[in-house]
């Protein structure tokens, strides 16, 4: 049976995942601008605060570790300030430092954003690039054997700083019956990368690398098709921004796209290293790619949101899953029931349940349950199996068949969830729902309400709706000539 979603995220395991690459301290200057300098014509910024982070395949760490990974990091920084900066803030990611080589002939990479209303004025970048020596380049190796012991996937995240060299590239890529490696690219020679297993670049740089531009999806699946040729890699997958992600295997044999969930962008920095992140978690905890894809739409649709470089925890997104099922799948079973509603509770919504047969839907059915809405904000609904329906009613019910009437009673606007229950009273349902509000028909004030001593006794009410005559399964089926055995 295929695990949803949630499951991956849910999972208690800590995969071990070794990331290699160029660190980077982002450091954020905000400020607030209302006046032209009177020595040239540009803006004065008060500075208000400052604040760093993990940039580069630093970000890639820090959404590890918000994601509860056991996350190494192998790269260079110097010996300085910058370098202080990234062990304190991989330490505070939970993130390991031990493969961290100091060069102390170059600085750590830092670039500084001057940032005033939430718009960024000026980048100051502070680097020098290219290869690192012969001795830097060696001790990079011997960390890379050190950590890369029993790690579940290796992240290469490549941002054209000079770490990731040939003799690098060379162990990481074409190391036989290794741990899986993915790729988040740079540059336009992607030949580098062959042997790893996956690649991830976005639409400029699978331009930039193939000379071809993605307008259509016949370029996308042209471009994909190119850079597996040019990489031998097991798959390509191609981020597309707001049109999602596309997927082709080496041979040709399996493509697919993943649209990317509707959010609005606030600021797509770090979006490429929470996706190759979320990526390497989910594969690390059984999901498949296409699973795996999925997940880092959720991730990325998150950190478009965010300003500046952001760690997207399990939580968060696991929230975002709920938000989106909460839109889409009503129908549950019960262990999605409880989260969903725990979800709900979380977001001060007020709940309300009522249940019934509804075997031949009619205006009657639609008044009460859009009456039962009324009374809070998210309307569940329970109903009666197949068993239980022919027990109440007789061996002529029911009409239709449990799934076909929760698919119905899930496509009426006011019903929030729709899950079943077998027994012939609701009880042990309405105790898991435990509801705000527990909504009843008028015919059911004399004959005791079942469940209204477990929701008076827990801080909820009882509501008794009011019927519209006329209306009745046992009329309608009469009106279509059919007898109904009560």
């Amino acid at each position: 049976m295929s695990r949803s979603l949630s499951e991956f995220l849910s999972t208690q395991s800590s995969p071990r995942i070794l990331i290699v690459g160029d660190i980077i301290v982002d450091r954020y200057q905000y400020g607030s601008t209302s006046r032209i300098s009177p020595e040239a014509p540009i803006v004065v910024m008060a500075a208000e605060r400052d604040e760093q982070k993990l940039g580069g395949c630093g970000n890639v760490a820090a959404n590890l570790g918000a994601l509860g990974a056991e996350t190494r990091v192998v790269s260079v920084i110097g010996d300085d300030y910058g370098g202080r900066v990234i062990r304190e803030l991989l330490a505070e990611a939970g993130c390991s430092d031990s493969g961290l080589v100091v060069d102390a002939s170059r600085p750590t990479t830092r670039k500084t954003r001057i940032v005033s209303q939430n718009q960024q004025l000026l980048r100051i970048d502070e680097e020098v690039t290219g290869a690192p020596s012969a001795e830097v380049e060696a001790q990079l190796l011997d960390r890379i054997e050190a950590e890369s012991a029993n790690v579940d996937i290796i992240v290469v995240s490549d941002y054209g700083k000079g770490v990731l060299t040939e003799r690098i590239l060379d162990r990481l890529c074409r190391n036989q019956g290794g741990p899986r490696v993915l790729v988040d690219p740079k540059g336009h020679d992607y030949a580098r990368y062959r042997g790893a297993s996956l690649i991830t670049p976005n639409r400029v740089e699978a331009e930039a690398a193939t000379g071809l531009k993605l307008d259509t999806v016949e370029d996308v699946r042209e471009a994909a098709k190119q850079l597996a040729a040019q990489t031998d890699l097991d798959s390509v997958i191609i981020t597309l921004g707001p049109q999602g992600m596309y997927c082709r295997m080496r041979d040709g044999s399996r493509e697919w796209s993943i649209p990317a969930r509707a959010r609005a962008v606030y600021d797509v920095t770090g979006a490429g290293d929470t996706v190759i992140a979320v990526i390497a978690f989910s594969l690390a905890v059984g999901a498949d790619l296409e699973q795996a894809m999925r997940l880092a739409t959720v991730g990325a649709g998150l950190t478009v949101q965010r300003f500046g470089v952001a760690a997207i925890t399990r939580e968060d997104m696991e929230n975002a899953l709920l938000e989106s099922s909460r839109l889409s799948g009503k129908v549950v079973g019960a262990e999605e029931l409880l989260k969903r509603l725990a979800h709900e509770r979380s977001e001060g919504r007020r709940i309300v349940f009522t249940n019934g047969c509804f075997d031949v839907l009619h205006v009657g059915h639609l008044s009460y349950l859009q009456e039962a809405r009324a009374y809070g904000d998210v309307l569940v609904l329970g109903v009666n199996s197949d068993a239980s329906v022919k027990r109440l009613k007789g061996d002529g019910r029911p009409v239709n068949k449990h799934e076909d009437r929760m698919a119905l009673l899930s496509g009426l606007e006011c019903v929030s969830l729709v899950t079943g229950f077998d027994e012939d009273t609701p009880l042990e349902l309405i105790k898991t729902v435990s509801p705000d509000v527990l909504v009843k028909g008028e015919d059911w004030a004399d004959k005791g309400v079942v469940g209204r001593e477990w929701v008076e006794e827990h801080g909820g009410h009882v509501v008794l709706a009011r019927l519209h005559g006329g209306y009745s399964s046992t009329g309608t089926l009469q009106r279509m000539g059919l007898e109904d055995p009560t």
